[in-house]
């Protein structure tokens, strides 16, 4: 079992390990929103520089096996390396995170910039400012420095720069949708899905920054809404509805796509609404 104890004890073996200056628990399991078989998500904070083959001695010793920590690249652009392990029974992600870089995106969601980035395991694309969301969601397990505490406290509250882009970037819907119109036409499903799907996330994003929560994974983006301390006036029921019958015809699709136009979207503001 890996409780309280156990998770800051290991902690405190990686922060030993050179280049590594914090450690976090983050994912579900810092939210209160995992399941029993959640993955527990370690963050670590380290220099470019950090000693990988330390972090995997230390690793290994958990694991009883040998650990490969990936290079920064290694799962894609945007995850500075890492590993998948099994410790004591329990999924352990190891996942970097390369300190400068985590600090310039706090920085760009404090003035409210941010864009999406091809990424594996990521099909709308990796939110940069996911980074700031990770800081200021984690839970500390060691920050000798206080180097979290400062960029949490950067980008807490939620900025509202960063809000207010969420809200105009919904220009994108209207123009994503029709495009699809052209695709239904022809009966080109796949087209009008991909279509349908990255409107809706982007949708789903603007309702999150509305309500104040950052989101940091696309898994739960457009379900979650629902759960916002906020009125987001079916938005969930009707996207799970509208994506899960597009149709196959041209006509099916057509009024799929308004359908998805019709979906509630935020309007400025709507975060003071309880």
């Amino acid at each position: 079992m890996l409780d309280e104890d156990r998770l800051r004890s290991m902690a405190d073996e990686l922060t030993g390990v050179p280049g590594v200056r914090a450690v976090t628990l983050g994912g579900s399991r810092a939210r209160g929103t995992h399941r029993p078989d959640s993955d527990i998500d370690l963050g670590l904070y380290v220099d470019a520089d950090v000693d990988r083959a330390g972090l995997g001695r230390v690793a290994s010793s958990w694991t009883g096996a040998p650990v490969e920590i990936a290079e920064r690249g290694g799962w894609g652009p945007w995850v500075d390396g890492g590993a998948w392990l099994i410790v004591d029974g329990v999924p352990v992600d190891l996942i970097l995170r390369d300190v400068d870089r985590v600090a310039e995106q706090c920085a760009r969601a404090a003035r409210g910039e941010f864009a999406f980035h091809a990424q594996p395991g990521h099909p709308l694309g990796f939110l940069d400012v996911a980074y700031a969301g990770e800081v200021a969601t984690s839970v500390p397990l060691r920050d000798p420095e206080g180097i979290l505490i400062g960029l949490a406290r950067s980008v807490t509250p939620y900025p509202e720069a960063l809000r207010d882009a969420f809200l105009t970037n919904l220009w994108q819907v209207d123009f994503l949708l029709n495009a699809a119109v052209k695709g239904a036409k022809s009966g080109d499903v796949a087209y009008v899905s991909l279509c349908g799907t990255t409107t809706t996330m982007l949708t789903a994003h603007a309702w999150h920054a509305s309500a104040g929560n950052w989101v940091t994974n696309e898994k739960g983006l457009v379900t979650n809404v629902a759960r916002l301390p906020i009125d987001t006036r079916g938005f969930s029921a009707a996207a799970a509805e509208a994506l899960g019958s597009l149709g196959t015809s041209p006509e099916e699709l057509l009024a799929s796509i308004v359908r998805l136009r019709e979906l509630p979207r935020p309007v400025a503001h709507a975060a003071d609404v309880r």
